[in-house]
């Protein structure tokens, strides 16, 4: 369970980032909510996935699948350039996900 506690984060965090941008510095009320609660929605899950997951594994697959997932949603809802360069930074990212998830302790 640990681990989809921690997948749940990291899906609430590309949440949480998406709706800032659409709250436009806080200055509307929906997106603005959305935001607060899904930033502590994904600060507990990831509190909870750290019980068992190590610090470092734990942020480091936290933080990717925000920094993926949202730059993923960039491209697909807000018209973000898809280029060679950062695509390739992307799939980086994402292996080094996976390499840190399948590491020995």
């Amino acid at each position: 369970m640990p681990w989809f506690y921690l997948f749940l984060a990291g899906v609430f965090e590309i949440v949480w980032a998406y709706t800032l941008k659409q709250s436009h510095g806080f200055s509307r009320l929906e997106p603005s909510l959305i935001t607060v609660s899904t930033m502590a929605a994904s600060f507990w899950l990831l509190a909870i996935a750290m019980r068992t997951i190590p610090l470092g594994t734990a942020y480091t697959i936290w933080t990717g699948i925000g920094i993926v997932g949202t730059f993923l949603v960039g491209i697909i809802f807000l018209d973000e350039p898809a280029n060679v360069t950062r695509i390739i930074a992307a799939l980086l990212i994402a292996s080094g996900l996976v390499l840190m998830k399948f590491s020995p302790p």
